[in-house]
């Protein structure tokens, strides 16, 4: 009996160092698969079998077993490429894909991603990547879905509703007590222009003048392309107002309109604001200007920046965030199961995902770059070596033990 346990031990460490092999086999072959983690066998020994002695009880082992293929997942180093669309995780997260037609989520560390034709960011094999929309330029709090971009459309012409202008106004321009009139230098001290949009995408111009009615105090107009005065300070009570170390103390903010600036566009109201205007002893110039208009685009070009948003660009020079990718993370990612492709899905094991936007929790996000395999060939050398020498001994506990059963055979000769 203790012969035969011999013959099934060996076979037992066999088959298992022959499993291992397998898995150093698969470790090797993906050492330059993108985003792949690599596996290690874990053996543990087999029930024993009881034995009695003259010294009492013991137990005789009954050779090893396969206890678990454990999936790795350590961080990979970076490989830089030329596509803003590869991405690849810092961190423990893991990249939401879905395949079209089923509603069943995997999850990836290979972040070779693309735009399909119908705008959808996939991965290699096209399943579609997930991440939270952008709604009026926020942030969805609703659960994730697929990223897209719809490549056939631009944007529509947006009409400025917001002038913000910051200035200096030269402390030692001259007062001029002269009625303004826009086609009148001397009747004004400094002027600036700002191109506006109406509601078709058409461009105007808003002049700002500004003329120093006394120490410290500056009235300021504005005029249409059409030299019509479409608002005054004075008139309002809403003259700028300085004090001795020339920063503004009040005025300057303002309504303009209703205006009507073309034929078929939509009556415009502008929030206009001189916020932080100086009067210092230095040239009258402009410090910052800005307005929210702009005319209609057509797509350009998508990006994903470092936060994984989802960017499209505009013929117009505008860009809007679309998307913002979201990563998974596991409470444990070895019990993960692979379905082939550099995809895993979840089990009981591995619990439910934690998902959510990138960050320091579940991982940061680099463009133009790609996770390489975590395999190292050295260290699966050395286990193939190491598994090799554990075939071959098992195998020889086979045939000496062959032997012996042939020496008892024999004892009946």
């Amino acid at each position: 009996m203790a012969l035969s346990s011999a013959l099934y031990s060996g076979i037992s460490g066999m088959n298992t160092n022959g499993t291992a092999m397998s898995v150093i086999g698969n470790n090797i072959a993906n050492t330059n698969t993108v985003g792949f983690k690599s596996s290690r066998t874990v053996f543990s020994d087999l029930l024993a079998s009881s034995v009695n002695g003259s010294g009492g009880a013991s137990q005789v082992g009954r050779g090893t077993g396969l206890s678990t293929v454990d999936n790795l997942f350590s961080q990979g180093t970076f490989e830089t490429t030329e596509s803003q669309t590869d991405l690849a995780i810092e961190g423990e997260g893991l990249f939401v894909v879905r395949e079209d037609g089923s509603q069943s989520l995997y999850y990836t560390r290979a972040g070779s991603f693309s735009f399909d034709g119908d705008g959808y960011l996939t991965n290699a094999e096209g399943y579609r990547v997930q991440g939270k929309p952008y709604v009026n330029g926020l942030l969805s709090s609703a659960g994730a879905s697929d990223i897209r971009v719809d490549i056939n459309a631009g944007i529509p012409a947006k009409m400025t509703d917001e002038i913000t202008l910051a200035t200096n106004l030269d402390a030692n321009s001259t007062i001029i007590t002269a009625p303004f009139d826009p086609t009148d230098t001397a009747t004004y001290n400094y002027s600036n222009s700002a191109t506006i949009y109406d509601s078709l995408g058409n461009t105007h111009l808003l002049t700002t003048y500004f003329t120093k009615s006394a120490d410290n105090t500056w009235d300021w107009n504005v005029v249409d392309e059409g030299n019509s005065l479409v608002y005054s300070s004075a008139s309002a009570g809403n003259t700028l107002i300085f004090d001795t170390s020339g920063a503004q103390i009040s005025g300057g903010t303002a309504t303009l309109g209703p205006l009507t600036l073309g034929a078929g566009t939509a009556p415009q109201t502008i929030n206009f604001a001189l916020e932080n205007t100086t009067q210092f002893a230095n040239d009258s110039q402009v410090i910052s200007q800005t307005q929210n208009g702009y005319g209609a685009g057509n797509l350009t070009n998508i990006s994903i920046d470092n936060e994984g948003n989802v960017l499209a660009k505009y013929s117009n020079g505008e860009e809007m965030a679309v998307s913002r990718i979201v990563l998974a993370k596991f409470s444990n990612f070895s019990g993960l199961r692979k379905e082939g492709a550099s995809l895993f899905s979840t089990t009981g094991e591995s619990g439910p995902p934690r998902i959510g936007v990138p960050g320091s929790e579940l991982g940061n996000i680099f463009t133009n770059a790609l996770e390489q395999s975590t395999v190292d060939l050295a260290a699966e050398f050395v286990k193939m070596i190491t598994t090799q020498r554990g075939f071959q001994a098992n195998s020889k506990v086979i045939t000496t033990t062959d032997e012996m059963l042939s020496e008892l055979i024999n004892l009946k000769r």
